[in-house]
């Protein structure tokens, strides 16, 4: 994640909580936390992808490979 966005992101946060928002100000402010949602998403996905876990067979494999659990 960029540090750009996050600093711009925690400015108009600041800017709700002291003096409020214009109406363009609050698009922003929606847009950039699309991005930083869509970034967080995208990181956390490939750290899953990265991730293998142990079966009490001994056997490692992929966490993606595991069969998925019916609720």
């Amino acid at each position: 994640m960029t540090e750009d966005l996050l600093k711009k992101i925690n400015e108009l946060a600041q800017k709700k909580r002291e003096q409020g928002l214009t109406e363009e100000e609050q698009k922003l402010q929606k847009e950039l936390y699309k991005e930083y949602l869509a970034q967080f998403r995208s990181n956390f996905k490939q750290q899953l992808n990265n991730v293998d876990v142990k079966l009490p067979d001994g056997k490692v494999v992929p966490l993606t490979q595991l069969p998925k659990k019916k609720k």
